[in-house]
């Protein structure tokens, strides 16, 4: 883990601790990359509920409560499956923040509408949510990467945009 994304998950530590806020993630292609960076920081149970690799389609319908008519009709890889992924983690961990990720990372798998490298990251705070689609650029390995490092960051910028902490 190199040092930004070390700084980064510190910074959202911090952030989480001042508000008394906890966090849980969801990932497909990402395999549990976040989680793994995420609990590096020391201290970090007491911010990271913790996470689901959703790595199936059946896990993401029975564990995270996706409905299979959202995976039939958008595809796993979708706004609407970040978004159902991410209520299904509010549901279950009772966390402020989650953060889902799902998307194609390669070599195959990828089509002429959802090519590899294509990734849909959703967000929520307090009941609030946002999805964004980004195609990443490189191997397998550089998919994963990049769509970690967004979601890490856009977990950031959700809590930066939120205003002043609940404590105060």
């Amino acid at each position: 883990m190199d040092t930004s994304i070390r700084d980064l998950c510190e910074d959202l530590g911090k952030m989480l601790v001042a508000r008394g806020e906890s966090l849980a993630t969801a990932e497909s292609c990402t395999g549990g990359l976040l989680g793994s960076w995420l609990t590096s920081i020391p201290g970090s149970s007491e911010w990271y509920l913790g996470g689901v690799v959703a790595y199936a389609n059946r896990i993401k319908e029975d564990i995270l409560g996706v409905p299979t008519g959202v995976i039939n009709k958008e595809g796993a890889v979708s706004r609407p499956c970040v978004k159902a992924m991410c209520v299904g983690l509010e549901s279950r961990f009772q966390a402020h923040l989650e953060v889902a990720i799902s998307g194609i990372a390669g070599p195959g798998g990828g089509s002429p509408s959802k090519p590899v490298g294509t990734v849909w990251i959703g967000w929520r705070h307090q009941g609030r949510g946002s999805e964004r689609m980004t195609v990443f650029p490189g191997n397998r390995e550089a998919v994963r990467q990049a769509a970690a490092r967004a979601a890490l960051q856009g977990l950031v910028d959700v809590l930066k945009s939120a205003g002043n902490s609940p404590r105060g």
